[in-house]
């Protein structure tokens, strides 16, 4: 089997990572890539080698220069992530696909390194006012974080028609039937 790749994208709050999460919980077939970043793990919930890999900024310099990410992106000042090539390999070796839950830019390399390989779904919500709500739903960013996530939307937004389809998470339920076909058309291609 030759391994392919499923990338979900989506602005914050779309509801992707749920449709992620489902796909890897109803699908054995799947097996989820595991991102690396620089960032510090938030408390005790977070592990490393199962949440991210958890790097130092100098071990993530080192690895760009030795070419062992597949893409990365420099976040925020000093705060990287990115896909390692080792870890598409170790879920391939596991005799799975791979699926990736990863912001619009990161989603766009991938798909532009492994073309036909790769599934790229855009997901959103019918409105920025549903955004919004969900967002603010959630309670836990800040009002300035907020703010901050619904501008970085508005640029995410801009991509949609880079990718090879449109998922509008509108209805949950319906989200993940329609996300799961979506799944099943591209294997079997």
């Amino acid at each position: 089997m030759q391994g392919k790749l499923l990338i979900f994208c989506a602005p914050s709050g779309s509801g992707k990572t749920t449709i992620v999460k489902h796909l890897l919980a109803t699908n054995p077939n799947l097996g989820f890539s595991i991102s690396a970043c620089t960032r510090d793990r938030r408390g005790r919930s977070e592990t490393h080698g199962k949440d991210y890999y958890f790097l130092t900024p100098d071990d993530f310099k080192k690895r760009i220069d030795n070419n062992e990410f597949v893409e990365y992106e420099e976040v925020y000042p000093g705060a990287y992530y990115g896909t390692l090539k080792s870890e598409i390999e170790r879920v391939w070796s596991e005799g799975k696909h791979v699926i990736f839950d990863v912001d619009v830019k990161g989603g766009l390399s991938l798909k532009k390194y492994y073309k036909e390989r790769a599934l790229a779904v855009f997901v959103k919500v019918p409105s920025m006012e549903i955004l919004e709500q969900r967002l603010r739903e959630r309670k836990t960013d800040s009002e300035e974080s907020i703010s901050a996530r619904l501008f970085k939307v508005k640029f995410e937004m801009s991509f949609e028609d880079k990718f090879d389809t449109t998922l509008v998470n509108d209805n949950l339920e319906d989200s993940l039937k329609k996300a799961q076909k979506l799944m099943d058309d591209f294997l079997k291609k």
